[in-house]
């Protein structure tokens, strides 16, 4: 007897997509009301230093709404009115404002000493230069790390961080400083009552399980259906109290529990995803997209195995090192390894492979969609190289289009 679902893998897909922002048209003008929405409806967008072709957090609005002013995510994370603030919410992560609140039980798990072993026990060793340090940001405003990069540096994994630097990052993930401004990538930390806005700084701190519902709430209508896994990952919440969130609201009906075709766990749908007949997307997508950054979640839904391959020896990769797939409708049909060569004003496609789900359109829709990358980045042409199945096509789609 051939087993029965709620909902088909195509289904799933199309509302995953949905909920993701991919299934509507892009403007043809972003403003900031057009990036807030972006922003409000992600939750959460991912920060990395990595900065090949444009650091990840600039590529989930592009992926969305094409050509955007860089300088528009810049003033919501960083400017006088922000809407955004960083804090460890996926990893580092852009949050709206508005989710300040909802963190604040993880600040108090951090203080606590309960996360992240190693600057745990810093805080516990070193309490009294931590509390000089912030002492210190008190009388003087914002401040780096260079400000106090004086004393013995960490271990590797620890970024090989003086000692000012981890009673930095220790203030930070306790909600003492946050983020002011950056230069360059680097982060300059600040009192964070000083820097929030003091409607949100005044806002009451939620209990716990009220603020680990709202984020799944807030997770929820970002996937739109999802398994526990899934919704647990999204801000990375704790096994224990996730689990008994997603069951309460089960229980008050803000989750609907439904059979998915291809997934092996009970996954839930939020009662106001939308179902489109067809996604019409075409999108390059960083590999911390929030789309993609639950390898799990993308090979359910998408068929296809995504991994990140930075750490990986180059003679053992296999599609390159800093690769984007690409979404085209509601499938990913190609992946490209991408460089920003500033000096050249190039795009470089380093390597490009094709996907099962591959069609005859793919080459040119993809040629166009770098062509619009390239000229974002303000590059001038984009080249490519002979690696992947896909090159010979693409490189003539790019032909195409300037001729």
């Amino acid at each position: 007897m051939k087993e029965t679902f709620d909902l088909s893998a195509n289904q799933a897909r199309r509302i995953a997509l949905a909920a993701q922002g991919f299934g509507e048209a892009r403007p043809a003008s972003v403003n900031r009301r057009h990036f807030a929405k972006t922003a409000e409806r992600l939750g959460v967008i991912q920060l990395d230093s990595v900065n090949v072709i444009v650091r990840t957090h600039y590529l989930p609005a592009f992926s969305r709404l094409g050509v955007y002013p860089q300088a528009l995510l810049e003033k919501e994370a960083w400017g006088n009115k922000r809407s955004l603030f960083e804090y460890w919410g996926h990893e580092a992560s852009l949050l709206p404002l508005a989710l300040q609140p909802l963190l604040r039980w993880r600040m108090a798990r951090a203080e606590a000493g309960e996360q992240w072993g190693g600057l745990a026990r810093f805080g516990k060793e070193r309490r009294p230069y931590i509390e000089s340090v912030l002492a210190e940001i008190e009388k003087r405003g914002p401040v780096t790390g260079g400000d106090f990069a004086t004393g013995p540096r960490g271990a590797s994994g620890w970024w090989s961080w003086s000692e000012g630097k981890r009673a930095l990052e220790w203030l930070f993930w306790a909600g003492y400083v946050t983020t002011a401004t950056r230069r360059g990538f680097e982060r300059v930390y600040d009192l964070t009552a000083r820097v929030l806005p003091a409607e949100i700084h005044g806002m009451p701190t939620p209990p716990e399980a009220d603020a680990q519902r709202a984020l799944v709430r807030i997770a929820s209508r970002a996937m739109g259906v999802a398994t526990e896994a899934d919704l647990r990952d999204y801000f990375r919440l704790p096994l224990q109290g996730a689990r008994a969130r997603v069951q309460e609201l089960v229980e008050a009906g803000e989750l609907l529990p439904v059979k998915v075709e291809g997934f092996s766990k009970p996954a839930y749908l939020h009662p106001e995803a939308q179902t489109p007949r067809k996604i019409a997307a075409r999108a390059l997508l960083s590999p911390f997209d929030n789309l993609i950054w639950f390898r799990d979640r993308t090979e359910r839904l998408f068929g296809v195995k995504i991994r990140l391959e930075i750490y990986t020896p180059a003679e053992k990769r296999t599609h390159g090192y800093y690769v984007l797939p690409f979404l085209e409708g509601d499938t990913i049909t190609a992946r490209v390894d991408l460089k920003a060569d500033r000096k050249e004003k190039v795009l470089r496609v380093q390597a490009s492979h094709t996907e099962p789900g591959a069609g005859p359109d793919t080459p040119d829709l993809l040629a166009a969609e770098l062509s619009r990358m390239a000229a974002w980045l303000g590059l001038e042409r984009v080249e490519v190289a002979r690696r992947g199945k896909l090159a010979g096509a693409l490189k003539s789609a790019l032909k195409g289009l300037s001729a």
